[in-house]
């Protein structure tokens, strides 16, 4: 019996969201091809579903589909990082401004919460969920159009290289990163937006500035 239309859709929904979790955990390289038949046999299920959950995870960022070659785990020279990082800059300061007036005492909470978790982990990757958890959080108070889904993607399509500079800062301390979470969570308590543009723009900033003297991070993945 054919599978429903709803039924399949959950299951794209089910496999983008699983494959999403890997890539995002850095388990898949960027450049790295990911096989539709080896997706169909992990998941058990036909190539509709798996082709519907990477159409997904492109229009989320993560993969770029190629006709009649396949999909690639999203990856980025050194420009195209440097120039997602300036959007970054400049839309990432406009989402926090709105989301603040929509942030309650438990998020602030929680955002405190999660500042200290930060503090107290040398995990790198401990260290990366906790930090996307943080900053999408800052955001939750927001109700966008567009802004929201841009900022999604710009965080989904530039993990890997977070992740790179995680490791170079775990090199040294996270002491910069951490300051400047706390002085971001400062402003939030305060509902300053002003401070609070002020201090995201140099955090993502100061980001930026750091990869692009590590043109090694950008070497294209393997074919």
């Amino acid at each position: 019996m054919n599978m429903s239309l709803d039924t399949e859709l959950a299951l794209s929904q089910q496999i983008a969201n699983s494959i999403k979790n890997e890539i995002l955990a850095g388990k898949y390289p960027p450049g790295v091809r990911i096989r539709q038949e080896d997706i169909a046999e992990q998941f058990g299920a036909s190539r509709s579903p798996v082709r519907e959950a990477l159409r997904i995870l492109e229009a989320e960022g993560l993969v770029n589909l190629v006709a009649h070659t396949g999909a690639w785990i999203s990856d980025l020279s050194l420009q195209e990082c440097e120039e997602m990082y300036q959007i970054r800059e400049r839309i990432e300061p406009l989402m926090i401004r709105l989301s603040i007036p929509g942030i309650d005492d438990d998020t602030v909470a929680e955002l405190t919460r999660l500042t200290t978790a930060m503090e107290k982990t040398k995990d790198v990757e401990e260290f990366l969920a906790l930090d996307r958890e943080f900053h999408l959080l800052t955001y939750s108070g927001a109700e966008t159009v567009l802004v929201g889904d841009m900022v999604n993607r710009l965080w989904n399509t530039t993990q890997h290289y977070r992740r790179a500079y995680s490791n170079l800062l775990a090199a040294e301390s996270f002491k910069p990163a951490h300051v400047e979470h706390f002085l971001l969570l400062e402003a939030i308590k305060k509902r300053d937006a002003d401070d609070a543009e002020r201090v995201l723009f140099g955090h993502i900033r100061r980001t930026r500035l750091e990869l692009a003297k590590h043109p090694d991070v950008f070497k294209r993945g393997a074919e």
